[in-house]
């Protein structure tokens, strides 16, 4: 379904059954390039809500959403089944895997590594810069790489090059300065491993997490 307050730009190309909300842009020119220059590719059943900008250079899997004012910076991989939140914000060349789900007022840089099944709480902050406003800064960014089915938590801040392992848990407000291993639970400022996933408990002593190994 079109929208006519919606701006499509030369180059895009949707799938079936598509959604777009009142005043979204798809297929922005970045800096540099010229309308229609970068393809842009959207799958089937893809609902991009009010407000939303995705540049050009996209290439999206199929039920792929957006909350609202969500902003998708140019050339990413993104594969099916992705859902990210009301004003997040996804900078270019970034490459997330199918069914990810980042949730509202994330911040994913440039570079970042989102692997199938991972789960982004709300401000959530990726980092990729070790030396900001440097002379070189450009020359040693680091994206962050969050393993298959990893979690984070809300407000955790991650260090850029840190990569979070399979199935990791990262709490809320965490501050993570060093790489954390698959299944395990990480907490703090700086963050520390706290148990195993495995250990997690619901209150009537039920396991949190069966079979994720």
């Amino acid at each position: 379904m079109k929208n006519n307050s919606a701006k499509i730009y030369p180059g895009v190309s949707f799938g079936n059954n598509f959604i777009l909300g009142d005043f979204s842009i798809i297929g922005e020119p970045p800096r540099g390039r010229k309308p229609g220059e970068l393809k842009t590719i959207l799958g089937d059943d893809c609902t991009i809500r009010s407000h939303s900008v995705i540049y050009a250079g996209n290439i999206i899997g199929h039920r792929f959403q957006t909350g609202h004012y969500v902003f998708l910076r140019e050339e990413n991989e993104i594969g099916d089944d992705v859902s990210i939140g009301t004003m997040s914000m996804i900078e270019h060349h970034v490459k997330i895997g199918n069914s990810v789900r980042i949730h509202s007022q994330a911040f994913i840089p440039e570079f970042s590594v989102l692997e199938d099944d991972c789960w982004i709480g709300p401000n959530v902050v990726l980092t990729n810069a070790p030396y900001p406003r440097a002379e070189r800064t450009k020359e040693f960014l680091a994206g962050v790489i969050i393993r298959k089915g990893a979690k984070l938590g809300a407000n955790c801040t991650i260090l850029p090059g840190i990569e979070i392992g399979e199935m990791a848990l990262v709490g809320a407000g965490a501050v993570v300065t060093k790489n954390v291993p698959r299944e395990t639970v990480v907490a703090g400022n700086p963050a520390q491993i706290i148990k195993s996933i495995h250990e997690l408990k619901f209150p009537d002593g039920g396991i949190v997490y069966p079979g994720e190994v």
